[in-house]
């Protein structure tokens, strides 16, 4: 049984440890990010599966180079030729994750790494918030009938539901839709946490978070309004210089994050009225009726013998 399957039977969120260009090109730091990721008390590691080819074009033309932020200046296809996860690194780093007992997830960006994927028996699928878009994609992904978490970064209500609507005709309805705000860090006056029970509705799906955000009120929040995936970047150290460490959580941060939000699910409880079990032993302290005198059988009760 996956972990997902676990948190679907026990109600609690399933949290993602996100690695992706955190290994900073050594797969022995990509090991050491799993551990990491268990050892925080993580369900699932996720990588991303692509090449710089795959994913983008070999142009130093203006549109091709980021502006703004922690990669500002980068030309594309330098950018993620140096973030890439080799894809001979995944059956290690998915074994690695089955030894510890963690899930293994991946985001692939085209139909060649789908099809890789496909043949190492992936369990679940990624895709990521620029991808929401890219509707032959999702549909390849959907017809897998296999379950789909997707970032909703900058999509409008219209691209969400044809993404929706394009998972919905293969037959899968296996889907999390995850509220994200593709800014890095993001600043919590962009998340918008307030569309993930509106999304629920008006999606009829389930929902959870895609975080880029510092700390863990992002993720606290979001439980408390329905959230059943949370998922953050991990890596070994925010000053390593890899291409998402300035964003992503250390793992004692992570560990922290993943407490506050069990904790959140225990304060969120149950909607039942009456005492908890808690508060049992306190019933005996709420104010009672005594007898302070004796009282004679037909007697009145009275302010002089009866006290609160």
């Amino acid at each position: 049984m996956t972990n997902l399957e676990k948190r679907r039977k026990d109600g609690r969120a399933y949290i993602i440890a996100e690695m992706s260009g955190n290994h900073g090109g050594s797969i022995s730091r990509a090991l050491e990010i799993v551990h990491a990721a268990s050892d925080a008390n993580a369900d699932c590691l996720k990588i991303q599966t692509y090449t710089a080819d795959t994913i983008t074009i070999d142009c130093d033309k203006d549109f091709f180079k980021v502006k703004g932020g922690l990669w500002d200046g980068k030309n594309l296809y330098e950018l993620y030729s140096e973030a890439y996860t080799p894809w001979e690194w995944t059956q290690p780093i998915m074994e690695e994750c089955e030894k510890l007992g963690l899930d293994f997830l991946s985001t692939p960006f085209d139909f060649s790494s789908v099809d890789f994927l496909e043949e190492i028996g992936i369990d679940f699928y990624k895709i990521a918030s620029p991808e929401i878009i890219d509707l032959p994609l999702i549909e390849y992904i959907a017809k897998k009938m296999k379950p789909i978490f997707i970032s909703t970064g900058m999509a409008t209500e219209q691209e969400i539901l044809e993404a929706v609507e394009t998972i919905r005709k293969t037959g899968n309805d296996d889907f999390y839709l995850l509220q994200c705000c593709s800014q890095y860090p993001a600043d919590f006056t962009n998340m918008n946490l307030s569309l993930l029970p509106d999304m629920r509705k008006r999606f009829s799906c389930k929902i959870g978070l895609s975080d880029h955000s510092f700390g863990s009120l992002g993720p606290v929040v979001a439980r408390t309004l329905g959230a059943l995936v949370i998922e953050k970047h991990l890596c070994l150290d925010r000053n390593d210089g890899s291409a998402d460490s300035g964003f992503s959580m250390e793992p004692h941060e992570f560990k922290q994050m993943v407490a506050d939000v069990r904790n959140a699910e225990a304060a969120l409880g149950e909607p039942v009225y009456g005492p908890s079990k808690g508060e049992v032993r306190g019933l005996r302290n709420r104010r009672s009726l005594f007898a302070v005198k004796d009282i004679a059988k037909g007697e009145e009760f009275t302010p002089s013998n009866i006290r609160s």
